[in-house]
């Protein structure tokens, strides 16, 4: 196996992890909170670090598609965190702001911009875990098999 292989796959599962996300979204209906958008971000970049290693196999390359998967990981702690209450989640989809120095004008522009979905609330689990949570233990692994492409280049 060449030394970047491993790393590629590692992009790869990226890959599919925001796959699976999109068929969520996009076939079974269920919108994406703010959060889920986030943990989005870092395995689009660990997807083009997996190409890019295939040319450019250099460690760097290796350190930072790491650094992506993990920092979704990272980010899926946090939400898991809010679903399970144990974090307060952005006042933007967890419903924490003050609003009792709002005039109803005011308070009613906040309702009709407010997003509709939830990050507080868990819309899917398996086994007990939310996605957000699947997305932790898919993110370490990942990030785990780029440290081992790593090491063995």
């Amino acid at each position: 196996m060449r030394d970047w292989s491993l790393a590629f796959v590692a992009g790869m599962g990226s890959a599919l992890l925001l796959a699976g996300a999109l068929y969520f979204e996009m076939v079974l209906g269920m919108a994406p909170c703010a959060l889920c958008i986030w943990q989005r971000w870092p395995h689009v970049i660990a997807v083009v670090l997996g190409v890019v290693v295939w040319v450019l196999p250099v460690l760097p390359v290796f350190v930072a598609g790491a650094l992506a998967a993990a920092g979704s990981g990272v980010i899926g702690i946090y939400h898991t965190g809010v679903e399970r209450g144990w974090f307060t989640g952005p006042a933007a989809c967890s419903g924490g702001e003050d609003i009792t120095r709002l005039s109803a004008e005011e308070l009613l522009d906040r309702i009709l911009a407010a997003p509709v979905v939830r990050c507080d609330e868990v819309p899917w689990e398996m086994l007990g875990l939310s996605m957000a949570s699947w997305n932790v233990l898919a993110s370490f692994g990942l990030a785990g098999l780029w440290l081992v492409a790593m090491r063995r280049r």
